[in-house]
């Protein structure tokens, strides 16, 4: 691997730089995206049991935001029913942008990884080629055969480890794109239905 390494030329660091990043927060966003974080099964069922009870005041509400991100939207709402539907809509709207922008966290670094990878390969290709041609016109057409097995294997390395970066990383940032989106769905069908009980157009 060492071998493999040095023989991709100055441009393999820069895509190594590059993978052990995307794989980081490949990693933490699949941690962070779980639906038991963002949306915890007994969350609901615990508000509910609250507003029956008449529990629901601030330091139950602060704990319920600092639980989850559905928590967050649901206290945003029960800490402003009071003042009506629109102010309460208002609120809730706000706390679930805060969520969403949370919930894509790093995504951008993840594109730009998956789309500079195949041009810092593709560079990397075009130094070997410039090395090849060196060889032949030092040479004067014969070539050394060192230098050429050098600039063909950076042309090769470079090309495959900057492909091999981008292609992962653009899978696992179109899935969390599409994972943050369906989340976001749910997040919003919670809040709905929390204006709509607490302003009594429907029951729990």
């Amino acid at each position: 691997m060492l071998d493999i390494i040095k023989g991709g030329g100055p441009l393999i660091w820069p895509i190594l730089i590059c993978s052990v990043v995307a794989l980081a927060i490949i990693l933490e966003r699949l941690w962070a995206l779980r639906t038991s974080r963002i949306l915890p099964a007994e969350l609901t069922a615990t508000v509910w049991t609250l507003w029956r009870n008449h529990q629901l005041d601030a330091g139950s509400i602060r704990q319920i935001a600092l639980s989850s991100p559905l928590g967050a939207v649901l206290a945003a709402g029960l800490a402003n029913h009071k003042h009506g539907r629109e102010v309460m809509q208002r609120c809730i709207e706000q706390a679930g942008r805060q969520v969403v922008h949370a919930m894509e966290r790093y995504l951008n670094t993840l594109g730009t990884i998956a789309s500079i990878s195949p041009y810092l390969g593709l560079l990397g290709s075009v130094l070997g080629m410039m090395k090849v041609f060196a060889g032949f016109s030092a040479a004067h057409g014969a070539g050394n055969p060192a230098v050429l097995a050098g600039g063909l294997s950076e042309i090769l390395i470079t090309t495959a480890a900057g492909l091999a970066v981008a292609i992962p990383s653009l899978m696992f940032y179109r899935y969390f794109r599409g994972r943050v989106n369906e989340l976001a769905i749910r997040l919003e069908e919670e809040a709905v239905r929390l204006i709509a009980v607490l302003h009594g157009e429907r029951e729990e």
